[in-house]
């Protein structure tokens, strides 16, 4: 009887990863994750106990993905305002093959979970916080720098910052042409570079 080959966790959770956030956590079957993972369904539940925990542990990855690349973005940047400005121009430019793949995986999952699914939908409400409080922590940078005036409030801006890329990342799932994308993305951007302060 030939024996299956030994899994590769990281490419599994990959794998994992873009089924999940291309048909969402109902629509995937086990037959789908079988073929994505090119496992048996033995093998699946030995290495990841069940749907839901493959499901928690594909969220966390898309979320530290996310969260570090905007960490990255605004430690690189020359100021927060602009970094915060930038982030925004790049989603202008969201090129992934599979259009479905384009859209917030945490948003899509809160807006697909039911009353039977509280823990998934706790996870992903929470990772959208944990991006919010980061944003806000950047926003309050840029008024400690005096980019912002002082009576700036950087939870508020964080959640419009956090909307202003919810709605780009739609608008990139919906299809909409590439240079009307990038033409959303460089008004928000404008938008935001237009509260700076004349220092």
């Amino acid at each position: 009887m030939e024996r299956q080959r030994p899994y590769d966790r990281e490419k599994a959770l990959d794998a994992a990863l873009l089924l999940f956030w291309e048909r969402g956590y109902h629509a995937t079957s086990l037959k789908d994750l079988e073929a994505a993972l090119k496992m048996k369904p033995g093998s699946i539940y030995a290495a990841f106990t069940n749907k839901e925990t493959l499901f928690s542990l594909a969220l966390k990855r898309y979320f530290e993905k996310n969260y570090d690349e905007f960490r990255a973005a605004m430690e690189q940047a020359s100021s927060p305002l602009g970094g915060l400005a930038d982030f925004l121009r790049s989603l202008g430019t969201l090129q992934q093959d599979n259009p479905k793949c384009r859209a917030c995986m945490l948003v899509k999952t809160l807006l697909n979970t039911t009353a039977e699914e509280p823990a998934i939908a706790s996870q992903a409400g929470g990772y959208l916080d944990q991006m919010e409080a980061e944003m806000a922590a950047a926003f309050q940078k840029a008024i400690d720098l005096g980019e912002l005036p002082q009576t700036a409030n950087p939870q508020r801006l964080a959640r419009r910052f956090q909307s202003d890329l919810t709605s780009l990342k739609i608008e990139a799932y919906r299809g909409v042409p590439a240079a009307d994308l990038m033409n959303s993305a460089e008004e928000l951007a404008q938008e935001l570079e237009a509260l700076r302060q004349t220092l």
